[in-house]
């Protein structure tokens, strides 16, 4: 028979241990952590000895504490070492959550992403934190935005509905699909779609990854963010995604139909500064 004493000690054992994780949530991964997260797989058709990595980063929501100018280095320096082939910047570079004490400059942002390195280029779409941080783009249902411009100025080609050549590859990056509030979007696939010709794998980059559904298999690969993987991931299941499916598009690796999703965990956060189960990462994809 337990005592008062042992329902005491079994109480505040149990205190602890949530009080030790919750201090995790908030304090250690989110802030501390920065993972690798590894994915490899051959879509179908893909070109028979064409070998490529691509290092996939996903919203950084740049502002301090938690994203500061020393985290983005970091986030930099760490990417580079993996000497990726191809670098693709999946959207939502602004602060996003009241937590943030101090907003970086998007041009300071801009500065240090243009220092990531990868032979076949470094390329970028928005996300719907980059139109509805920017009050002129709103106005205006169109057009650039700021972070684009800083982007752009640093060297890195911003896609908005369109295709690039990148040695072997082409990639295309659709606008938000969220741009203008959820189910209000700026993406226009099909205008993207018309400007692909010839059999060159084509890589996708779509902030959200809702669209993946409508996706042909024209795409290779779709590469996503905006979930966050939840932020909060227990035994493969997150509570709460910004997304219309659920779980089915949260966080990794997905084929459906032999189409091919990589959806980033990301590397920020928005809504309250915690991160469990899913640490901010670089996705790197090993092709071929």
């Amino acid at each position: 028979m337990i005592g008062r004493r042992g329902v005491f000690l079994g109480a505040g054992g149990l205190a602890a241990v949530g009080g030790g994780l919750g201090a995790y949530g908030f304090g250690v991964e989110p802030f501390l952590r920065l993972a690798v997260q590894r994915h490899a797989f051959t879509p179908p058709g893909w070109p028979a000895g064409l070998r490529l990595k691509v290092a996939a980063l996903s919203d950084l929501h740049a502002g301090a504490p938690l994203m500061d100018e020393a985290r983005i280095e970091h986030i930099v320096a760490t990417a580079n070492a993996l000497s990726p082939d191809l670098v693709l910047l999946v959207g939502d570079f602004g602060a996003a959550s009241r937590f943030v004490t101090r907003v970086l400059p998007q041009r300071d942002v801009a500065r240090r992403l243009g220092a990531l390195r990868a032979p076949l280029g470094v390329f970028a779409v928005n996300g719907n934190h980059d139109w509805w941080e920017d009050e002129a783009a709103m106005a205006r249902r169109g057009g650039s935005t700021m972070i684009g411009r800083a982007l752009e100025a640093s060297g890195i080609a911003v896609l908005s509905n369109a295709v690039l050549r990148a040695g072997p590859v082409l990639v295309g990056g659709l606008e938000s699909s969220w741009a203008f509030r959820a189910g209000r979007g700026a993406d226009d696939l099909p205008r993207l779609l018309d400007s692909v010709t010839g059999e060159t794998p084509l890589l996708l980059m779509a902030h959200e990854p809702d669209v993946f559904p409508t996706v042909p298999g024209r795409v290779a690969v779709t590469f996503s963010g905006h979930t966050h993987g939840g932020q909060v991931r227990v035994l493969g299941w997150s509570p709460r995604i910004p997304s219309r499916y659920g779980n089915r598009y949260a966080w990794g690796h997905v084929r459906e139909g032999g189409r091919d999703l990589v959806v980033s965990g990301g590397l920020g956060i928005t809504a309250l500064p915690v991160r469990f189960g899913v640490p901010p990462e670089i996705t790197l994809v090993e092709i071929g």
